[in-house]
């Protein structure tokens, strides 16, 4: 079932929206080199608090931080600790917060310092089909034209996507329907209706697309352990097109 959103709502969810995207950019001013993983979640944490918003990760199936951190071959899930950053790896940033009552959910991947030529690719790849993906939010389009455009962009460039693991609905709960897989064959699906709203998120390796879950319970990494990179928007569809509401 895919619940609509009426205009009032989505003007909620953009104020959580904001929130989220805020965080990112403070985030983003504290990734260097030596840094540990829990201190970035520690600055997410505060500056969700004290936006009056909840960290929507913490607790969330028991899971023990406010945001997932990611390195390298690590796809999704990452739990926050005592790891250090080190000049040449990614690092991936998932940050979802409830605000008023609705939820706000976008990731990100960066390079620390120097990376090699092949990671910075991926990095921009991915973005780029997360993307392409938001171009597809529109009245009329169907749902996995959004999966294929997701798709066409990462394995044009000799990468895979994660298929294990899906973008999804978003509003008063931080997964609702439908699904929405980061590939498949373009014109089916649902159709496309204002005030649908989705948390797309790409999941882009560089080697083979599957994967595995560590010991913790948590951490998704490659099977092969090639690099993996994450970018995600929540992202409504209105009748001008989308409107991306995790965006400054």
């Amino acid at each position: 079932m895919i619940i609509r959103k009426s205009p009032e709502e989505i003007k909620l969810m953009r104020e959580a929206g904001r929130v989220v995207a805020e965080t990112i950019e403070a985030i983003k001013q504290e990734i260097a080199e030596g840094v540990t993983t829990e201190y970035l979640d520690k600055i997410a944490e505060e500056y969700i608090v004290n936006k009056h918003a909840e960290p929507a990760f913490k607790g969330y199936h028991g899971f023990p931080a406010s945001i997932c951190v990611s390195i390298n071959e690590q796809v999704v899930h990452g739990i926050p600790g005592s790891r250090r950053l080190q000049s040449g790896e990614i690092v991936s940033v998932d940050i979802g917060v409830k605000y008023k009552g609705y939820y706000g959910d976008a990731a990100f991947t960066v390079a620390v310092e120097d990376v090699p030529e092949r990671g910075a690719h991926l990095i921009e790849v991915t973005q780029k089909a997360l993307m392409r993906g938001v171009a597809n939010c529109y009245v009329g389009k169907h749902l996995y034209d959004i999966s294929h455009a997701i798709q066409e962009v990462a394995e044009r460039a000799g990468f895979s996507v994660v298929r294990e693991y899906v973008g999804h609905g978003i509003g008063r709960s931080m997964h609702e329907g439908p699904q929405i897989p980061n590939f498949g064959p373009a014109g089916r699906g649902p159709l496309l209706k204002e005030g649908m709203v989705f948390a797309l998120e790409p999941m882009v390796n560089m080697g083979s697309h599957e994967v595995e879950v560590l010991s913790d319970n948590w951490t998704v990494v490659t099977a092969d352990r090639s690099l993996s990179a994450h970018f995600e928007h929540t992202v409504a569809v209105t009748s001008k097109g989308p409107l991306v509401l995790t965006s400054l």
